[in-house]
C-alpha cells in the first residue's frame, strides 16, 4: 500500500532553506549572495569613466586655446565646430521603436512571441512584409494574418494588471490548440484593450502558479535569463532518490541544450514511510521541461509537479484550481522591483465639468425651480 501526501504549502515570506542532508549543498564550497542576488536579481558592475584613446590629447579639443605669436592667446576656428549641431528629429529611425516593443507595449503579446510572428512573416508593415529590425511609426499601418490592429495611444491602455492564475494538469498555455484541448485564456478575465500574456510556460502535466500580465515589457523582464527569478517546483518521484543522484542535481548535470543544475533541494516530508517521495527544489531559470528532465538525467522518475512560487508570488492554499487573482499593490511593487523597473505611478482623479448653477444660490424649500440654465 502507497502512501501518498500532499506537500505542506508554504507561508508567505518563505524560502527554501539548504537540506540538511548532505547531498544539498556542495562539499566544502560556501557561498554568499549579494541582496540583489537574494532579491532574484545580478548585480552589475559600476562603469569605470573610460579614458580617451590613444594617440589624443586636451590639446587637441576645440575649446583649446593656442598661442599665437607674440604670446597673444587666439581662440582656434573651424568652420564645423562654430557651426551649432541640429537636434534629432523625434520622428528618425533611431527614435522610432522597433515593431516588436510597440505591439508587446499595446498587449498583444510578449517581445519574444513577436519576433516569432515577423519570423514567421505573420506582420506586414505599409503593405510589405515585415522583418526583425523595422521600426514602426506612429502613422504607419499595421496588419497581423492579414487583419488590421487598432494600436491605442498610450493614455488610453489599461493599467498595468498582473494575476495569479493556480493552472490544473490537462489545460495547456496557448491560445489556439488545434487539437481543442483546454487552456489557460479559457478561464481568465476579459480585457478591453490587449490581452493577457503568461510569464513562462507550464507543459501539460504540470500544475500550479501561471502569472500573467496585460504588459509586454514586464513579461519579456521576467522571462529573461539574466534576471535569475527564482521559480520554487514541489516534485513527487517514485521510490527514494539516492545520496549519489541528489549531489548530481546540485553540483550540475549535463541535458542536450546545456548543464543545469537546482539551487537547493529540500525534503519535503521524510517522516513518510510511503513509496513516493515529496521534494521542493530551487531553479533560477525557465527552460522548456528543466525540472523533469534533470530528475530524469539520474534516473529518478517524476510522477507529480507543481509549481508554487515564482519570485516573491506564492501559490497560496485559498487559490483554488481554475482560479485567478490580482497581485496585491505590494506583491505587484515586489514584483517590478525584481524585474527592474519602477512601481506605476498612481491614476490622476478625473475633473468633473462645472455645474451651470455653480456659484447660484440654493433654491428655498417648497418653492419650484423655473431659472433656466446659462447660455
Amino acid at each position: 500500500m502507497t502512501e501518498d501526501k500532499r506537500p505542506s504549502r508554504p507561508k508567505a515570506g518563505h524560502r527554501a532553506r539548504p537540506s540538511r542532508h548532505p547531498a544539498s549543498a556542495r562539499e566544502g564550497v560556501k557561498t554568499t549572495d549579494t541582496p540583489a542576488q537574494a532579491a532574484g536579481g545580478r548585480s552589475r558592475p559600476t562603469s569605470a569613466r573610460t579614458p580617451p584613446p590613444v594617440g589624443s590629447s586636451s590639446a587637441d579639443s576645440p575649446s583649446r586655446r593656442s598661442q599665437g605669436r607674440g604670446g597673444a592667446a587666439t581662440a582656434e576656428t573651424h568652420p564645423r565646430q562654430n557651426r551649432a549641431e541640429p537636434a534629432p528629429s523625434a520622428a528618425s529611425g533611431s527614435e522610432t521603436p522597433r515593431i516588436q516593443k510597440v505591439l508587446a507595449d499595446a498587449g498583444l503579446g510578449s517581445r519574444r512571441e513577436i519576433e516569432g510572428w515577423i519570423t514567421a512573416g505573420r506582420i506586414e508593415i505599409n503593405g510589405r512584409v515585415a522583418k526583425l529590425g523595422d521600426r514602426l511609426g506612429p502613422d504607419d499601418p499595421v496588419r497581423l494574418d492579414g487583419k488590421p490592429l487598432r494600436l491605442a495611444p498610450a493614455t488610453a491602455a489599461e493599467p498595468l494588471r498582473v494575476i495569479a492564475y493556480h493552472k490544473p494538469e490537462g489545460e495547456i498555455v496557448t491560445r489556439q490548440d488545434p487539437e481543442g484541448r483546454p487552456t489557460v485564456f479559457d478561464r481568465l478575465p476579459p480585457l478591453l484593450q490587449g490581452r493577457w500574456i503568461a510569464i513562462g510556460r507550464l507543459d501539460i502535466n504540470t500544475s500550479g502558479l501561471l502569472l500573467l500580465t496585460t504588459s509586454g515589457a514586464l513579461a519579456n523582464r521576467l522571462m529573461h535569463p539574466s534576471q535569475e527569478i527564482e521559480r520554487e517546483y514541489a516534485v513527487r518521484v517514485l521510490g527514494t532518490a539516492p545520496r549519489e543522484a541528489l549531489q548530481r542535481l546540485v553540483h550540475g548535470v549535463e541535458l542536450d541544450d546545456g548543464p543545469a543544475r537546482f539551487e537547493e533541494i529540500v525534503e519535503s516530508d521524510t517522516s513518510s514511510r510511503g513509496a513516493n517521495r515529496w521534494y521542493h527544489v530551487l531553479l533560477r531559470e525557465g527552460r522548456n521541461r528543466e525540472v523533469r528532465r534533470l530528475w530524469e538525467a539520474v534516473g529518478v522518475k517524476v510522477s507529480r509537479l507543481m509549481r508554487v512560487r515564482f519570485g516573491n508570488i506564492i501559490l497560496e492554499p485559498s487559490l483554488f484550481s481554475h482560479k485567478w487573482r490580482d497581485l496585491a499593490p505590494e506583491e505587484l511593487d515586489g514584483l517590478l522591483k525584481l524585474a527592474g523597473m519602477a512601481p506605476p505611478s498612481p491614476p490622476r482623479p478625473r475633473l468633473r465639468k462645472p455645474s451651470p448653477w455653480s456659484g447660484s444660490q440654493p433654491r428655498p424649500k417648497g418653492q419650484p425651480n423655473r431659472r433656466k440654465p446659462p447660455v
